[in-house]
């Protein structure tokens, strides 16, 4: 072992003596790569699959869409915090070396070539594409005059009724901009007194963000609006019109002491929200510059905040071509199939899923098990039994026309006892969570919002039932939210389980979250804040010491994020104590893989594709005895810290042997995936060296368990 591996691990004395550890070698203080530079690079992955020309025409446009949305989101709430940070004085740095304002200024350049970069794909590959399978996205100029003619009678009839066209003149402030919102600059001329004036036209968001004039043929609702621009303002010359959008900080914050009546002052927060200071201006590279002075004082923003970009702005709009019923231009549809292990024990329609639970622990992986026929029906059924004396439930986010919440009131309705601990912190579903909480009581239900200063995010499910001989609790414990919806897009994890132990784990968390227990004592769970860092560090170093030892060692983590510094420290002392190191995130990576002397062990990959890989898995190889964990906490800051969290530990060897054969599969040289190299840079692999396309491991995923069931 090298000296440097030694430091990393305890070093013995004399035979028989106790071992005694040696003081950890310091590590490098630039091991860090930087947060949000990550994030932008996962964006980048994004886009990427835009560009793949492998993808179907329409399944790239999607892609283009969610870049879109998911930049949206990322201005408004950490570009925000970057700005309030450095608005405040608070400039620390980060754990990768950069300040606040070093870090925007790195955004600020690399989200432009980003921008960049997908307007160039739009309008020269995905646009032309499209056309070529007969979906057009036109300018105004383009249309026909019949189609022009019918774009019209729209434009009167759905348009025209809705715009509101605001002047600014001494008279008339400049107005209020929402946030994302679609707006026209327009300049227009007095012929009398030949004075230009500026107003303002919102296009209006809930209408199509392309219209359809003809069969597929669309055209952007801006174009309509600036054509008709004469019908708002009579009499008047226009000059010019200029399209722009604005992004603000939509980040919300509620202060403890408000939580004695946290409904109302969330409440007052999300009001606030709506006028919350902006942090982006795009606006199209054609645009006048005087017009762009005007709005740049307006906004109060500065020049590094304003993106010059081809038209047309925001594509998220581009969920509405991926909408058109072509389905040989998207990805072959894939319909989930009820869990083979809950499929053994049916009843005349469905699984009975209490039935199964009582005999064996079921391992859900969804969407490639279907969430419907196995968790959604666990709580239907739940709701039905007679037997059935009380429900608990987390609910982080969920559906508008929840068959979750449903099952609750029907719970209720029927007096059984039922908790529900509604989060309606959960960031932008604030509100639909609050309308879900006051729904929920008004059915009886028993509502309570979790614990001051944390948000609850762990994914719990606990039904009491009087089973005749003793009463039983058959718990869920899952990795995704109890989002119907979602759960056909996001691939998660999700454990049915009676075992008294886990049982009693959920019983003493749900009276931590609902009364004043101050219990952290449980049996097969890690819960954070008390136990979820402390207890895969102390892993980590178990394994440090097998391989010391030379027993089999190992350690294997699949999550969203990866940004916390005393996990990622001991990741790396674990590398450099000859640990292998397998890491498999979607989004944020702190972590630098294959610096020599720190990180050799250490690989990184990613998958992106049709489905959101959303699970959290963490396995240790300990000695032989391999052990897993799943649940809802991401190794970040916020969940380890400032989150309940929950990770539920596997006991079944089988459904170990899964989880660890699905990480074989995704860092399998011949499966396709991205690698993380140690500058922070991600390449994607997709042909081997012969030139031939790799696998693809959801489509791979989808073929083999529908014929094998849940392991590759």
């Amino acid at each position: 072992m090298t000296p440097t591996a030694q430091a990393a691990v305890a070093s013995t004395t004399a035979e028989g003596d106790a071992p005694e550890k040696t003081a950890p070698e310091p590590l490098p203080a630039d091991r860090f790569l930087d947060r949000e530079l990550s994030w932008l690079a996962f964006n980048q992955r994004v886009l990427e699959l835009a560009d793949d020309d492998d993808l179907p025409i329409l399944d790239r446009a999607k892609f283009l869409a969610i870049f879109a949305s998911n930049l949206d989101e990322f201005f408004m709430v950490r570009v925000a915090g970057l700005k309030r940070r450095i608005a405040t004085g608070i400039a620390v740095r980060a754990a990768s070396g950069y300040t606040p304002r070093e870090v925007l200024e790195n955004i600020w350049e690399r989200t432009y070539e980003l921008q960049r970069e997908q307007a160039r794909l739009f309008n020269d590959v995905v646009m032309p594409d499209l056309e070529a399978q007969g979906i057009e996205l036109l300018r105004w100029d383009e249309l026909t005059p019949a189609e022009k003619a019918e774009t019209e009678l729209f434009f009167d009839a759905k348009v025209f009724p809705v715009l509101t066209p605001l002047a600014v003149d001494p008279s008339h402030p400049f107005p209020y901009i929402s946030g994302l919102s679609l707006n026209l600059a327009v300049v227009v001329r007095n012929p009398v007194t030949g004075t230009e004036l500026f107003a303002r036209v919102k296009v209006p968001p809930l209408l199509p963000r392309f219209a359809e004039v003809g069969p597929a043929r669309f055209v952007p609702l801006e174009d309509i609006i600036a054509a008709h621009l004469h019908t708002l303002f009579p009499g008047m010359e226009i000059q010019q019109t200029h399209n722009f959008r604005v992004t603000r900080n939509e980040d919300v914050e509620v202060e403890e002491d408000d939580a004695e009546n946290l409904l109302k002052a969330l409440e007052r927060e999300l009001m606030r929200r709506r006028f919350g200071p902006p942090v982006r201006l795009e606006v199209e590279e054609s645009i006048d510059p005087h017009v762009l002075e005007l709005l740049i004082d307006e906004l109060g923003v500065n020049e590094s905040e304003v993106f010059r970009l081809p038209g047309p702005l925001d594509l998220t709009g581009l969920w509405t071509l991926y909408a058109l019923d072509r389905d040989k231009l998207k990805q072959r549809k894939f319909v989930p199939k009820t869990s083979r292990q809950l499929a053994e024990v049916e009843t005349a329609s469905a699984p009975d899923v209490l039935a199964v639970i009582r005999e064996r622990d079921v391992l859900l992986h969804h969407p490639y098990d279907s969430f419907s026929t196995s968790v959604q029906l666990f709580l239907e059924q739940a709701a039905r039994d007679p037997q059935v004396l009380a429900i608990k439930q987390t609910l982080y986010r969920t559906s508008g026309d929840s068959p979750i919440v449903d099952a609750l009131i029907n719970a209720a309705q029927a007096g059984k006892q039922v908790l529900a601990l509604v989060e309606i912190k959960a960031r932008f579903d604030e509100q639909n969570n609050i309308e879900w909480a006051r729904k929920l009581e008004e059915a009886g239900v028993h509502v309570v919002y979790g614990l001051v200063g944390l948000k609850t995010h762990s994914k719990l499910s606990m039904v009491v039932r009087d089973d005749g001989d003793q009463l039983r609790r058959y718990c869920h414990i899952g990795t995704g939210n109890y989002h119907p919806k979602t759960a056909r897009l996001y691939e998660d994890l999700g454990l049915l389980t009676c075992d008294p132990a886990v049982g009693e784990d959920v019983s003493n968390l749900f009276n931590v979250l609902s009364g004043y227990s101050m219990n952290t004592d449980y049996s097969r769970f890690l819960v954070a804040p008390h136990s979820v860092r402390t207890g895969l560090v102390e892993r980590i170093e178990r394994e440090i010491e097998n391989a010391a030892q030379g027993l089999p060692a190992g350690v294997r983590f699949k999550c969203n994020s990866i940004v916390d510094e005393g996990i990622i420290d001991a990741l790396y002392r674990a590398s450099m104590a000859g640990v292998p190191v397998d890491i498999w995130v979607r989004g944020i990576c702190a972590v630098q893989p294959g610096v020599p002397g720190l990180s050799e062990n250490i690989r990184v990959i990613s998958v992106l594709g049709r489905f959101l890989e959303h699970s959290r898995v963490y396995t240790f190889e300990n000695g032989g005895n391999q052990e897993a964990w799943i649940g809802s906490a991401d190794l970040m800051h916020r969940n380890l810290d400032r989150r309940v969290e929950t990770l539920v530990r596997l006991v079944d060897p089988e459904q170990i042997a899964d989880l660890q054969s699905l990480f074989s599969f995704a860092f399998d040289p011949e499966t396709s995936a991205w690698d993380l190299g140690s500058d922070g840079t991600w390449t994607r692999r997709l042909v081997d060296a012969e030139g031939n396309h790799l696998r693809d491991y959801q489509e791979s995923l989808i073929e083999i368990k529908r014929k094998h069931g849940f392991a590759p």
